[in-house]
């Protein structure tokens, strides 16, 4: 089966397997191994990736359920060469360890970023707890969350101004 679909904003098109999961096509035909699979079974985020804007599980999504969508993975989120203000912000706070689980816990924070510049603890404490960690404790992580949300406020601030 043939999919088109935008790949971290450029447009693509594939040969498919039915069966063929999206976190599979994205590491084995696309090389983009910032995804990583952990559990298999949806548990563990770290093969989270947007999804016309939402963080899904590319480990129980299929290729073909992903025709005319928008998908972002790890390496789409720069702002060209340089790291977003997210990025930036889970080295600046500690929020990246072992680094396994950091693309999933970026992209499920850059979810929700997008949908509420302004969440507070307990919304980012919901918007990964789809995502699981097991060096940082989370802290950081939420660190790094709330203060990319301050400073995206403050631009916008500065830019009203």
């Amino acid at each position: 089966m043939k999919i088109t679909f935008k790949l971290n904003g450029e447009n693509v098109s594939i040969e498919v397997e039915s069966y063929k999961r999206l976190i599979d096509m994205l590491r084995e035909d696309f090389e983009l191994t910032g995804t990583k699979e952990g559990c298999s079974i949806g548990e563990c985020g770290a093969c989270t990736v947007l999804m016309d804007g939402k963080a899904v599980n590319s480990c129980l999504v299929l290729a073909a359920q992903i025709d005319g969508a928008e998908i972002l993975t790890i390496e789409g989120v720069n702002q060209g060469n340089n790291l977003s203000d997210l990025q930036r912000n889970f080295l600046t706070h500690g929020a990246v360890q072992c680094g396994f689980c950091t693309p999933g816990m970026i992209l499920s924070s850059l979810a929700l970023l997008n949908e509420n510049p302004n969440p507070t603890v307990e919304e980012i404490e919901e918007s990964i707890a789809g995502n699981l960690c097991r060096c940082t404790g989370y802290k950081q992580i939420i660190e790094a969350v709330k203060a990319t949300a301050e400073m995206s406020n403050q631009k916008l601030r500065n830019q009203s101004a």
